[in-house]
C-alpha cells in the first residue's frame, strides 16, 4: 500500500469536491492518505481526512471580474507563508515517509515531490488545454497563452496526467489519459426533475447581472450575491450545500460562472447552461465555449436581456442535445489510478 500526499487547490470548491471522491477511493483501497490544502479545500476536507494547511495562491474578484492588481497585492503580502509551507511540506514528506504525490492543480506538493524524487500523478481538468488538441475563440489567444503557461508552472513534469473533460479531444502529450469528469456520488445518484426555476450562481456579488435578470420574465433562484430574500422574480439564498444541490437537481436550466465542477454537474443532470465566465479567467471562457460548441447551452461575450431570453427560448433544443451526453461514473479513472499506484509503489 502507498503512503500518499494529496495536494488540493483550495481556490473555489470544485477541486476539493472531486478530490474528496478520489480520497475516499484511495482510503477504501487501504492507502494511507495525507492532504495538503488551503481555503475552501481545507474547510471541505478537514472533517473527513488528515489535512495540513498550506499557502495557496488566490484570485481577487470584483463584480464578476478578476482584478490582477489586487490579486498580486493580495498574494505578495503572503509570500513568507508560502516559504514556510514549503519547508513544512518537506519535513512532512520525510516524517510520514511519503512515497507518492497526487496533485489537483496544487503546485507546492508537486515541487516538493520533485525535490524528493517522488512520483507525481496529476488529476485535473486544466491540463486539457496543454495536453490535448482543443479549440477556443481566436480573440482569446493571449489569454489562452497565459493560461497554458500557468498550467505548466503549477504541476510540471508529472509522471502521469489524468485529465478530466466533458468533451472528447485527441491527446497530444505522452503519459496523458483523458477521462469523464469526476462527479460527487450525490450527483451520480440524483434523479433530476425539471422545475419552474432557473438556478443562478456567481463567484462574487454581481449587481449588474441582478439588474438584468430582474428585467426577464422568469423565476430565478440565486446564490453568491451576498444577500437573502425575495426581490421581484429573484429569490436570493445564502450558501448551503444541501440547498444548492436541491435547487440544481430541480432546476429547468442554469445560469452561472463557468467553473468546471458546476458546468459538468449541470451537464450530467441534463440542465441547459448559460455560461457567464469570470472576466479574464480563460479556463471559464474555455468551459463556456465548449458548452456552446457541444450544443449544451450558450454564452456571449456581452450578456444582455435578449441573450438570456434567447437562451431560455432555446432551452428545449439544448435539453435534447444533453440527452445524448455520455453519463459515466468515476470507475474508469479510479481503475487507471490504481494501476499507476501499483506501478509506482511496489
Amino acid at each position: 500500500m502507498a503512503n500518499i500526499l494529496y495536494g488540493v487547490n483550495g481556490e473555489g470548491a470544485g477541486h476539493s469536491t472531486r478530490a474528496k471522491e478520489v480520497l475516499s477511493h484511495l482510503v477504501s483501497q487501504g492507502h494511507s492518505v495525507h492532504v495538503a490544502s488551503f481555503d475552501r479545500g481545507l474547510c471541505n476536507l478537514q472533517e473527513h481526512f488528515d489535512v495540513t494547511e498550506i499557502y495557496g495562491f488566490r484570485f481577487a474578484y470584483v463584480n464578476n471580474r478578476v482584478r490582477y492588481k489586487r490579486t498580486n497585492g493580495k498574494n505578495l503580502i503572503t509570500l513568507p507563508q508560502a516559504a514556510k509551507s514549503n519547508v513544512r511540506l518537506k519535513q512532512f514528506v520525510e516524517e510520514r515517509k511519503i512515497n507518492l504525490v497526487i496533485t489537483d492543480f496544487e503546485p507546492l506538493t508537486c515541487h516538493v515531490a520533485h525535490r524528493k524524487r517522488l512520483p507525481v500523478i496529476s488529476i485535473d481538468n486544466q491540463h486539457c488545454l496543454t495536453n490535448a488538441v482543443v479549440s477556443y475563440p481566436s480573440q482569446y489567444r493571449r489569454d489562452a497563452a497565459a493560461a497554458r503557461l500557468v498550467t505548466r508552472l503549477m504541476t510540471p513534469r508529472a509522471d502521469a496526467y489524468l485529465v478530466i473533460s466533458f468533451f472528447m479531444a485527441p491527446i497530444r502529450k505522452r503519459n496523458t489519459f483523458l477521462f469523464p469528469p469526476l462527479l460527487r456520488q450525490e450527483i451520480v445518484n440524483a434523479s433530476p426533475i425539471e422545475g419552474d426555476h432557473v438556478l443562478v450562481y456567481v463567484t462574487s456579488p454581481a449587481p449588474a447581472l441582478a439588474r438584468l435578470l430582474r428585467s426577464v420574465r422568469c423565476r430565478f433562484v440565486a446564490y453568491g450575491f451576498a444577500r437573502e430574500g425575495q426581490d421581484g422574480n429573484i429569490l436570493y439564498k445564502k450558501p448551503s450545500l444541501d440547498g444548492f444541490f436541491a435547487d440544481l437537481v430541480s432546476s429547468r436550466a442554469v445560469i452561472g460562472n463557468s467553473g468546471f465542477s458546476l458546468v459538468t454537474e449541470a451537464v450530467h443532470l441534463g440542465k441547459p447552461y448559460l455560461g457567464i465566465p469570470v472576466s479574464h479567467q480563460f479556463e471559464q471562457i474555455f468551459n463556456a465555449y465548449w458548452v456552446q460548441k457541444s450544443g449544451y447551452g450558450a454564452y456571449w461575450d456581452v450578456l444582455t436581456k435578449e441573450c438570456v431570453e434567447a437562451f431560455l427560448f432555446n432551452s428545449p433544443y439544448y435539453r435534447e442535445a444533453l440527452k445524448k451526453y455520455p453519463r459515466q461514473g468515476n470507475g474508469a479513472l479510479f481503475t487507471k489510478l490504481d494501476s499507476l499506484i501499483a506501478g509506482y509503489v511496489s
